[in-house]
Order: C-alpha cells, then structure tokens, then sequence
C-alpha cells in the first residue's frame, strides 16, 4: 500500500459524504461488548484450536471447534487475564500464562484435561516466559529470572515429569534469541543502545561464543533456524534505513540477504517441517504478510480477504491448515481457517458486537505534515462522519508509548468510541518512533520532550487548519511514554492544548529510570543511553520531568493509573496530580487498584473510556473550565 499524502482540499472532498450520512451513536457497554481473540494453536488431530478471548470480562482459555465454531471454556478466572500458550503435544493438556494484577510477573500453568491446575514456574518474583517446544515435542523452552532478579536464563522443561533443567546461564546479560533444533546452537543478542545491539553465536559443545554482529549501529533479530542445523535467518538494517531477512550458513559463515522491502521486516519464520515462509512487513502503519514456498523462494497466493487484512497466520503441524488473523480498522481480529489443499477459508468469529454497524465507525488514514523544522511527520487520522466546515468538531492529538513506539492503523476500541462520539483523533508518529526508518527513530535520542513534543504540537496546529475542526478545542491524549509528552505538552506549550488526558504517564524522569524492573537489566545501559543516565545526566531530566514543573499546569487535566503498574509507579501519577490541584487547576484522578500498566479488565477498560468521554465532553466540547473561569471575574 502506498502512503496517502491528503492535502486540505483532498480530505475534505474525501470526507463530504460523511458529513450527509446520519451516524448512529453507541454506549460504552455496546463498543466493549467486542470480543477480543488471541492465540490459535491447533490440537494433534487439527480439528480444534486453543485461544483466549475476553468475552466474559476478562481473558480466559477456550477451546475452540473448527469445523461446528463452537467454543468450549476451559479456565473459568474471574480475577487475573489468562492467556493461552498451546497443547500439550499429543494431549488434550495445556499451557498458559498470567500474571497477579498487572504485575508483570508472569508464571507458565499447565491445566490438565480433569482441570487441575499447576503452577510450573512458582518463584515468588519469577518472570517466566514460554519460548517454544524441542523438535521431538518431549519438552519447552522457557525464559526465567528465577536464579538473578536481573537475568533471563533458559531451561529446558520435560513433559514427562515437569522437571526444568538450565540449558543457558545468562551472567553477561546476553540473552538467548534462537536456538537450534538439535539444541547445540544458541543465537545470544546484547542491547548496547536503542539503536544498536550486538549478535553471537555460541557452540554449546566447544562453548565457542562468535560474534556476528558488525561495529556499526545496527540491530540484530534471530528469526529462525533451518531443520539441519545448517543456517539460521536473522533481520538486520545494517547498512540500510529498514530492516531485512539475511541467510547465514553456519559452516561457511556465508551471509546472504534473502528479503528486503522498502519498510521494515518484522519478523520472519518457516512452518514447522519447513515447507512454507512467513514474512511480516510493517507498511506505512499496516501489517503486510507474505507467504512463501520456503525451499523454492516462490511467492504463494494468499487467499482472498474480504473483510479487511491480514495481521497474521498460524501454520498447523502438518502445515496442512493454516489460522487467519484479520483485522480492519472497522473491527477487531477475527479468526478465519484456512485448508491448504482445497483453498477454502472459513470464518471462525464474529468480535465486533452485532449491535454496531461498522458502517457508523470509520476508517484510519495515513496523513503527512510538516513540523516546525520542514520535517515530514506521518500520523494516522480519524474523522468523525458528522464532521464538515457547518459541523466544526473537537479533536485530540493522540500520542503513543515508547519511547520508540508507533501508531498503527487498525481498530482501536476506543480511538472508535471517541470518534464515535464526535471527537476528531490525529495518531502522531512523532521523531523518534519506529517503523520510518533508524534515522528518524534515533532523532529524539537525549532529546526526549523537545523537537518530539513539537511534533505534537505542529500536529495539533495541522489539525487546526482543516476546515471541520474547532481550532480553540484541541487536547492532547497518551499513555506511558505518550503520558509524559501530554504533560510536557500543557506545561511547555500552555496555550495550545485545551485538555491533558494521561495515562500512567512518566513524571519524574530520574525516579523512573532509577526504578525500572530489574529484569530491565540487560536493557538499561540502552535505555540510559537513549534518556540519559539519571547519575550523570540528571539536570535535563529533572528539566523534562513534569513534577517539577507542576506550578505551569494551567490546563484541565485527567490521570488515570494501575496500582500495580512496575513501570511508572503509583506515586508517579500520585504527585502529579497533588501539584496540579494547587494550581486551582480542573484535576481529574481514576486509580485502578487491580491493574498494571495499562488495563486489561473489561470493567476498568470500560470505566476508563467513560470517564475520559465524560472530561472531554466537560472541558473540551463544552469547555466548561472557561466558562466557570469567565464567571469567576
């Protein structure tokens, strides 16, 4: 797909039917009556598949017919979100993941056909994550911290007694990225900067440790191995503005680039005996996937979707059927099977609640402006149907986490629901975010609140020259990294931004990178050298940290935040709040005692989209802070 450059004229003529269709307006509990699907692996007579969903409020494991849709429940969590891994091969057992209220701390369970339940990984402060099985499916891999708080090693655990042994001591913070099937090769990656990292490769017979990587800023991603233990495939942009798929032949160190696009490769893999490739490419904000015959190289016809486009696919063991993930800017991921040999793709669910006519939601379009310095920032806008120069509407600038994150086209629950109800929402991919290239994602390295935010901003003045915004109601919305730049944007930028919407936003730059996890470990010189080291470099920190600054809070402001958030802290929101309400400022707070970082609840997901309508509602659309402001004088 190529990228859409709309300019003023073009997008109003694009939208203009929109203004004379009649809308129809739909409550939170209808937009959150959507399902949201995960997983998809298949049982041994690939008749069935294992996933997760969130249709009775929170995530649980489900069992699901491929050929009668049926669903059966399997995990019946009324508390925690739990998230399916696979089958037990050769049984109807399972595993999955979960944490204890957002901690982050998750554990590996394995259920048994008669339900009972253990724990697998039961380390108090263990994180443990599943990293695939051996090739004669007798035991999984998995990720833990178990032995050092700050190091991932790598176990091997059997099926046959449950017993885990170590297969990788992980003291240096180089961490296992691949592993071969006959286990005698490990692909190690180190994070030396946001930018960088380094790869080896290490013989676990001879313990020799290669490096593979060039002194050059680049990253380095292992991919996947050959079934021989003869090569392995990593992705790169060594050399090169995006990333992409090179072939290195183990015995002769031959490297061979095998794939390249004009985006970013995310990831590439082969199906379980070889037979197919899979390419994931991030296009201008959409999911590209390719499909290949992997021994020829030849590219496969993928089937036809109608309903929107591929986001993913799972291929079965037999590489016979195949899981369809599509997803549309109008509907969350829907399941679809797909058969190999008759070509015939069956739709498995339905996610978007039947009570909504995606014909009143509205597609996301990739826009282009200019900032402050000719730069060209891409975004991706939502406009309300209603909207046109009679019908003026609000807007918000929509700021993503990171730093280094990106906003992608696709449905959002409640980017829709905002819209839905009158809001105009422009996604900026401000410098520094990935997916454009590394020299755009390296442009906001130690420049963190600067010529980022003002990309922002020259995003919200691009919002105020189309003819069916309100230019005097325009807030500014984000969450985690997107938080900070929110606050920073009302205390840098008071007059642009009508409302602040935060959520578990960084407010105090050098107690969060004191605080980090300490499994962030192998990641914190990277992250120190992309912020600054709070030791070294704590006079601009403390600068760019929003605490600090709480007497500039003139804006209306809203916080919302998980108590158990391991990243931005609890206090973080606490203490922002507490120095904004001195100001006489409209200070919102919502705390959700059983959430992390970010809400995985359907009932805190839901309080959270209503209450944010209801602030922008009073202070944006009716702009209730000036009106009381004006009675005061």
């Amino acid at each position: 797909m190529k990228p859409v450059f709309l300019t003023v004229l073009s997008l109003s003529m694009l939208f203009t039917s929109y203004a004379q269709t009649a809308v129809k307006q739909y409550t939170i509990e209808q937009f959150y009556k959507t399902v949201t699907y995960g997983g998809g692996d298949f049982n041994k007579q690939e008749n069935k598949i294992l996933i997760h969903d969130n249709s009775t409020g929170i995530f649980n494991v489900y069992e699901l017919d491929l050929a009668t849709k049926a669903k059966k429940q399997l995990t019946r969590s009324e508390k925690e979100s739990y998230f399916a891994i696979d089958y037990i091969p050769g049984s109807n057992n399972f595993l999955y993941s979960a944490d204890k209220g957002g901690n982050e701390n998750t554990h590996i369970y394995l259920q048994k056909t008669d339900g009972t339940v253990t724990d697998l990984t039961p380390g108090a402060n263990e994180k443990a994550g599943f990293m695939g099985w051996n090739r004669p499916k007798t035991a999984f891999y998995y990720s833990s911290n178990l032995r050092d708080p700050k190091f991932f090693d790598v176990y091997r655990m059997n099926t046959s007694d449950w017993k885990a042994t170590l297969l990788y001591k992980n003291e240096q913070g180089l961490n296992v990225a691949g592993i071969s099937p006959d286990e005698n090769w490990l692909l190690l990656t180190k994070s030396i900067t946001t930018d960088k990292n380094e790869m080896y490769l290490l013989n676990r017979k001879s313990n020799d440790l290669k490096k593979l990587s060039a002194e050059t800023e680049a990253t380095y991603a292992p991919q996947s191995f050959e079934l021989d233990n003869s090569a392995f495939y990593y992705t790169t942009n060594e050399g090169s503005e995006f990333t992409y798929v090179v072939k290195y032949d183990i015995a002769s160190g031959k490297q061979e680039k095998i794939f390249s696009d004009k985006w970013d490769v995310m990831y590439m893999y082969t199906s379980e005996n070889g037979k197919y490739r899979v390419i994931g490419v991030n296009e201008d904000g959409r999911n590209k996937i390719l499909l290949y015959d992997h021994k020829t190289g030849r590219p496969l016809n993928f089937p036809t979707i109608k309903d929107g486009y591929v986001q993913g696919v799972g291929i079965s063991p037999t590489e016979k059927n195949m899981i369809v993930y599509v997803i549309s800017d109008r509907s969350p991921v829907n399941l679809y099977s797909y058969n190999f040999d008759s070509k015939k793709l069956n739709k498995l669910t339905n996610s978007l609640n039947p009570e909504i006519d995606p014909n009143d939601l509205v597609d996301a379009e990739v826009v282009r402006f200019k900032s402050f310095d000719e730069l060209e920032i891409p975004a991706i806008f939502y406009k309300p149907k209603n909207a046109s120069p009679a019908n003026k509407v609000p807007a918000l600038v929509w700021v993503h986490g990171g730093p280094g994150g990106q906003s992608t086209a696709g449905y959002s629950q409640s980017i829709q629901y905002f819209v839905n109800h009158g809001y105009a929402i422009l996604a900026v991919n401000n410098r520094g975010s990935s997916g454009y290239g590394k020299s755009f994602y390296k442009m906001d390295n130690r420049n963190h609140g600067d010529k980022d935010l003002k990309d922002c901003v020259w995003g919200k003045k691009w919002l105020a020259q189309q003819p069916y915004i309100a230019p005097a109601k325009i807030g500014i919305y984000g969450g985690s990294y997107g938080g900070f730049m929110s606050l920073a944007g009302i205390i840098q930028y008071p007059d642009e931004f009508k409302v602040c919407v935060n959520l578990f936003g960084v407010m105090n730059w050098l107690r969060t990178l004191q605080s980090i996890p300490s499994y962030w470990e192998s990641f914190r010189k990277a992250l120190y050298e992309e912020m600054g080291d709070p030791a070294t470099d704590s006079v601009r920190l403390r600068t760019i940290s929003p605490l600090f600054n709480t007497d500039k809070i003139k804006t209306p402001l809203l916080v919302l935040q998980g108590s158990n958030d391991p990243r931005v802290l609890q206090v973080e929101s606490d203490e922002i709040v507490a120095g904004a309400k001195k100001n006489g400022t409209p200070v919102e707070y919502v705390l959700f005692p059983d959430e992390g970082h970010g809400f995985r609840k359907r009932e805190n997901q839901m309080k959270a989209a209503k209450v944010t309508l209801e602030f922008l509602d009073k202070y944006l659309k009716g702009d209730a802070y000036a009106a009381d402001a004006k009675k005061s004088f």
